[in-house]
């Protein structure tokens, strides 16, 4: 019998006849062994439920899903709105056009071949690699790289052909039906109809909020951004099978289609808008043959005294928008004065619209209000006879300045009319003297009529882009010069002088306004003391040709408190200035068809020009016809223009020729301010 080895005792010398007791298969192991199978058993089957449930269940809905990743749904642009004039004749209209659009999300993933398709893309489009990229980079950071990036709007025809044959090299990258705007009158009114743009990254912050998404194309300036409303239109949806790539493997499928985008009447007439640009290059040719070489800007604006109605709105220099249709390049820009601020210089800023933005002293054409304020205020008999000498010093001004008139040879008494109608400037600096003079408690009575007549504040024309102008006060000057502003001279340079009356009541000093205003004041003479509300839209049309609901215009304000026998001698002395012999714009509407009145101004300004700062006149004409039933009031101004009657009314008279359907002849000899 073998021997059992016994903890403590030594081993057997024949150890290989130890055996060892089998392994015992205690209770607690066996519950353990049966709950693990019981947990592997149990995981097993839920595997297999779940498998069952994505194959047999689900099935059907991730194939759907796995079919939905194959396609893509893309954005359907919508034409926008076209812009007419009041009688129907378009001025912005679109062209359909294929564009290069690229999807970031279907580039390569590898670096150098994505790199190498992007450059490859640029050099083909040739649009800059640095335009595309930013363009990603914008979108990644909108943490959207679904939507495409539209690399070029207008593709031509032998780019889309490349593109079409080489899709293949091209990973994510489609050719798209998209929109530009045409012109079919060229550059016709540039800056009042605007231009129109991809959305921007700020933008889109805002307008987000209102359905508009990345890339998409708004309004920028003008008309086309004020009323983009009504222009823009809703972009449709469509889906497009892709591969694995992003490249497209069928035809587009139409899900919503898009909503053109209304039509937007103006009060525009086409024809008007034509002679006020020729008026106005007319006027700046003129300048020029008088050595003016500096005349190279201006603005006419024509409009309906009883409503407000913008006729026409001319600004130069000007632009052709066509550059913004094709492949925009800095070049082109730069040549046209649309690009850096270099050229934008030598161009003389043609972006700017200068019947609303130009801010410059009227000179002479401010006289009627001058004229109005004083008899209203009561320091003025328009009857009454005053001095019209060469020069004028103020007798309580200590420094003898003397201040004098644009005729150095006139010596007579004048009447109000008179001195309208001749623009005496040292009757007016007279009239401003006494301004001066009026106790305190009057306050600046000059200012408040300004005011009252739309200076120092946009005129409420419903185009963006205008500026306020200036009328100054004490409280203005006060304001202006402080010891932080003005270190050297704050103490005398703030205080309100006799000169700054003298200055306000010729319209010049620090009064600044813009021809817009201008245009807003003479319709208030014209139609006996009114305020109208300028305005372009007309109307807005469904594509079925159904009016839209649109704001109402004001309604024409009457000047409170204005007496109407005070304007009606302002009147008689705007007609004097274009019938008396001695009036400033005889010469030019001396012996015009139809009766008009108006009043000349030369306004002087320090201005910079290449090379030298320098005081440049600035020609101004304002008026209005046919006298006693006013249906147009005219305002015209160029810049650098010399003589308000020779180069401002002669572009004024264009345009009253054009809508009174005359030919002008001119008097004869211009002896003007």
């Amino acid at each position: 019998m073998a021997s059992v080895a016994v903890p403590g005792q030594a081993k057997p010398e024949d150890a290989d006849d130890v055996v060892v007791e089998p392994y015992r298969l205690t209770p607690k192991l066996a519950r353990r062994i049966a709950l693990l199978s019981a947990l592997l058993l149990i995981g097993f089957a839920a595997l297999l439920l779940r498998l069952w449930d994505l194959q047999v269940l689900a099935g059907p809905q991730y194939a759907v899903k796995a079919q939905a990743n194959q396609l893509r749904t893309i954005s359907v642009p919508a034409p926008r709105g076209s812009i007419v004039d009041r009688n129907g004749d378009t001025l912005v209209s679109n062209q359909a056009v294929t564009a290069v659009e690229l999807w970031p999300s279907s580039l390569p993933k590898d670096t150098a071949r994505r790199d190498a398709e992007l450059r490859s893309l640029a050099h083909v489009t040739r649009v800059r690699l640095h335009d595309i990229t930013k363009a990603i980079v914008t979108r990644r950071h909108e943490n959207d790289m679904l939507d495409p990036v539209v690399v070029r709007a207008n593709a031509p025809a032998g780019l889309v052909t490349y593109m079409q044959e080489r899709a293949s090299e091209f990973q994510g990258v489609g050719l798209e039906r998209s929109y530009v705007r045409t012109y079919p009158h060229g550059a016709l009114a540039t800056q009042l109809l605007g231009g129109v743009g991809q959305i921007s990254t700020p933008e889109l912050k805002v307008l987000s909020k209102q359905g508009y998404q990345p890339g998409e194309v708004i309004g920028q300036s003008g008309v086309e951004h004020s009323f983009n409303t009504y222009l823009q239109g809703v972009p449709g949806s469509a889906r497009v099978r892709v591969d694995s790539l992003g490249r497209p493997r069928s035809a587009h499928t139409l899900v919503t289609p898009a909503q053109p985008g209304q039509t937007v009447r103006l009060t525009l007439d086409t024809g008007l808008q034509l002679a006020a640009e020729q008026g106005l290059q007319e006027g700046i040719r003129i300048a020029h043959g008088q050595g003016l070489w500096a005349a190279d800007g201006g603005a006419v604006v024509a409009m309906n005294p009883n409503t407000g109605a913008i006729l026409a709105l001319a600004s130069a220099p000007t632009y052709d928008p066509s550059i913004y249709t094709g492949r925009v390049t800095q070049k082109k820009l730069d040549a046209a004065g649309l690009g850096s601020a270099k050229s934008a210089l030598d161009h003389n800023y043609p972006v700017i619209n200068r019947a609303l933005a130009a801010e410059y002293p009227p000179g002479s054409t401010f006289k009627p209000l001058t004229a109005i304020a004083a008899m209203q205020q009561g320091i003025l008999n328009p009857y009454s006879l005053l001095p019209c000498t060469g020069t004028y010093v103020a007798p309580e001004d200590k420094g003898h300045r003397v201040w004098h008139n644009w005729d150095p040879n006139i010596d007579q008494g004048m009447n109000l009319t008179t001195a309208l109608a001749y623009s005496c400037d040292t009757y007016f600096y007279r009239v401003g003297n006494n301004f001066f003079l009026l106790p305190p408690k009057f306050g600046q009575p000059e200012q408040k009529w300004a005011r009252a007549f739309g200076f120092g504040a946009p005129s409420g024309i419903d185009v963006g882009g205008e500026y306020p102008g200036l009328v100054p006060t004490i409280g203005w000057r006060e304001r202006t010069y402080t010891r932080k502003t003005d270190h050297c001279c704050w103490q005398v340079d703030r205080i309100w002088k006799p000169g700054d009356n003298i200055q306000l009541a010729i319209g010049q000093g620090d009064l600044t306004v813009t021809p817009i205003q201008m245009t807003r004041f003479y319709a208030a003479i014209a139609n006996g003391g009114k305020l109208v509300t300028p305005h372009v839209l007309m109307d807005v049309e469904n594509p079925n040709k159904t009016l839209v609901p649109t704001a109402a215009t004001p309604a024409p304000k009457p000047i409170p408190g204005l007496n109407q026998g005070y304007l009606n001698v302002v009147q008689q002395g705007l007609y004097d200035g274009t019938h008396l012999s001695i009036g400033t714009s005889y010469g030019v509407f001396g012996n015009f068809p139809v009766p008009i009145a108006g009043k000349t101004g030369t306004a002087q300004k320090v201005v910079t020009l290449p090379g030298v700062v320098r005081e440049e006149d600035q020609a101004w004409w304002c008026g209005y016809g046919p006298v006693g039933d006013p249906k147009l009031v005219v305002c015209a101004w160029i810049e650098n223009g010399g003589h308000g009657g020779t180069a401002a009314a002669p572009a004024a008279e264009k345009v009253f020729a054009k809508f009174f359907n005359v030919s002008p002849k001119q008097a004869g000899y211009i002896h003007s301010d």
